[in-house]
């Protein structure tokens, strides 16, 4: 398995678990973590983070807004003036979770760099 994949997988997991005990900024943490534990290369150390999260929260808002028929989506997209639509929220929220995790992953990156110069 490559170390892109094992990245995804366990960004994705990882924030899965914590998701349940943390808050919100778990995701980093988690990107954090596999950073540093499986180094990746290039833009791969911002990108892998950012989809495995981008993932996990566009699907778990969809599941949450699907069970109520996306009444408080659409509410909160008319407050952020996105014109109510509720998909529309999804990828939003998606993108600043995956904005954050992919940010925490090159952190992760660059700690990784240091303890290995040491």
């Amino acid at each position: 398995m490559s170390k892109n994949i094992l990245n995804l997988v366990g960004t994705f997991v990882l924030s899965l678990v914590l998701s349940l005990f943390l808050p919100w900024w778990s995701i980093m943490l988690a990107a954090f973590i596999t950073g540093i534990v499986i180094s990746l290369k290039k833009a791969a150390v911002f990108f892998i983070p950012f989809v495995a999260v981008f993932l996990y929260w566009a699907i778990y808002c969809y599941v949450l807004s699907s069970a109520n028929d996306f009444i408080l989506a659409k509410k909160i997209s008319e407050l952020l003036t996105i014109g109510g639509n509720p998909y529309l929220l999804i990828l939003v929220t998606g993108l600043i979770g995956g904005i954050a995790a992919g940010l925490s992953g090159i952190l992760g990156k660059q700690v990784s760099i240091i303890i290995k110069s040491k």
